[in-house]
C-alpha cells in the first residue's frame, strides 16, 4: 500500500473504531497491538469465568470455558486445530499440540469437544509446534527450523488416528522430509489449502497459503499480511481471525479480517482484547474455541492462568 493511502485509510479506520468503542479503559499493558488498528479495550474487574483481571467487556460477554486442556503441569500448548470425524464412527476431536522441556517429544493432544473427555497422546519429534491444521487427510505440525527457514512436518490421519487410539503415549513419525517454508509460527487450515505464518515482535508479519495435494505436498500460492505478534489463526467462511501475544503480564488480541484480505488495513478489520498469552484458535460446529499457553507449569504468574479452552459462538466472536 501507497504511504499517503495508507495513512488516510489508518486515520479513517482509526476514528470509526473509536466511536464505536467504549470510553472507559484499563491501563494494563497489551500484547501485540497495532497501533494502527484501535482495539476494543473496555474491561473492569475480574474476567467473567477465569482467572485474574478482565481482558475486555467484549471478550467476556462473547466466550465461556470449554474443556480442560491436559498434560499442563509438564507441557506447553501451542496449535489447535479441530477434526471432525475422526474415527470413522462420526465422533469428533479437537487436537492440541505441546511442548515440552528440551529433549522431550512434542505431544499431540486429542480431546472430545462434546464432553470435554481426554481422548488420547500421541508423542512427535521434538519441536515447538507452534500450529496444526488438518487437511485432505493429512496433519501439518510446525517442525524445526532448518537454517533461517521454518518446516512443516506431515503425518497421515489414518495412521494419527490408529495412534491416537492404542493408549498410553505412542510416537507418530512423521511422512517423508519436512518442508522448508519460509514461516510457520503458527499453522492453520480451510479445505484443501494451509496457511503458515511468521511470529513477528516488532511489527507486522506475513503468511503464506499453500494448496494441499493428496500427497500432503504443500504448493505455495499467496502471500498475506497478518497483524503484529500473530500466534494464532482461524479462518471461517468469511473471516480470517487471528490471535496475538507476548508476554506473560499483557493482555492478548484478536484480530477480524476479511477473508482473502492480503493488506489489513482495511475498514472492515476489528480488534478488542483477549486474556493472556493466547495462542491457537479453530472453529468447529459453529464455534470459536481459543487455547491459551498461560496454564501451563511455567507461568504460573501469568495475568491469567487459563487450563481450559475457551468457546464462543462464531457468530459472536467474529463480530465485535
Amino acid at each position: 500500500m501507497k504511504p499517503l493511502l495508507r495513512k488516510v485509510t489508518i486515520a479513517a479506520l482509526s476514528g470509526a473504531l473509536l466511536l464505536g468503542t467504549a470510553a472507559t479503559t484499563t491501563t494494563a499493558a497489551v500484547a501485540g497491538e497495532d497501533k494502527a488498528i484501535a482495539c476494543r479495550s473496555a474491561a473492569s474487574g475480574q474476567g467473567a469465568f477465569y482467572p485474574g483481571p478482565s481482558a475486555s467487556k467484549f471478550y467476556d460477554e462473547v466466550f465461556g470455558q470449554g474443556p480442560a486442556v491436559p498434560g499442563l503441569d509438564k507441557t506447553t500448548p501451542q496449535g489447535l486445530a479441530a477434526w471432525p470425524g475422526w474415527d470413522g464412527e462420526g465422533k469428533d476431536l479437537l487436537l492440541v499440540t505441546s511442548y515440552g522441556k528440551p529433549g522431550q517429544d512434542a505431544l499431540i493432544i486429542g480431546i472430545d469437544p462434546h464432553t470435554g473427555k481426554h481422548v488420547g497422546t500421541v508423542a512427535i519429534a521434538e519441536s515447538h509446534v507452534g500450529g496444526i491444521a488438518i487437511s485432505k487427510g493429512w496433519a501439518f505440525v510446525q517442525g524445526r527450523n532448518s537454517g533461517s527457514q521454518h518446516t512443516i512436518r506431515k503425518y497421515k490421519l489414518s495412521e494419527l488416528r490408529d495412534a491416537m487410539k492404542k493408549g498410553g503415549t505412542p510416537y507418530l513419525k512423521q511422512v517423508g522430509e519436512s518442508r522448508k517454508v519460509a514461516a510457520a509460527s503458527f499453522v492453520a487450515a480451510d479445505g484443501g489449502t494451509v496457511y503458515a505464518g511468521k511470529f513477528n515482535d516488532s511489527g507486522r508479519g506475513t503468511m503464506q497459503s499453500y494448496q494441499v495435494g493428496d500427497d500432503g505436498s504443500l504448493t505455495e500460492q499467496k502471500t498475506y499480511e497478518v497483524p503484529k505478534k500473530t500466534q494464532g489463526l482461524m479462518v471461517t467462511g468469511d473471516k480470517f481471525v487471528f490471535t496475538t501475544s507476548h508476554g506473560r503480564s499483557k493482555r492478548s488480541n484478536i484480530y477480524v479480517v476479511d477473508k482473502g484480505a492480503t493488506d489489513i488495513d482495511r475498514p472492515s478489520t476489528k480488534c478488542y482484547r483477549a486474556p493472556s498469552m493466547a495462542e491457537g484458535i479453530t472453529e468447529f460446529g459453529g464455534a470459536a474455541y481459543v487455547l491459551y499457553e498461560s496454564g501451563s507449569y511455567q507461568y504460573s504468574d501469568a495475568r491469567n492462568v487459563i487450563k481450559n479452552l475457551h468457546k464462543g459462538a462464531i457468530s459472536s466472536v467474529t463480530t465485535p
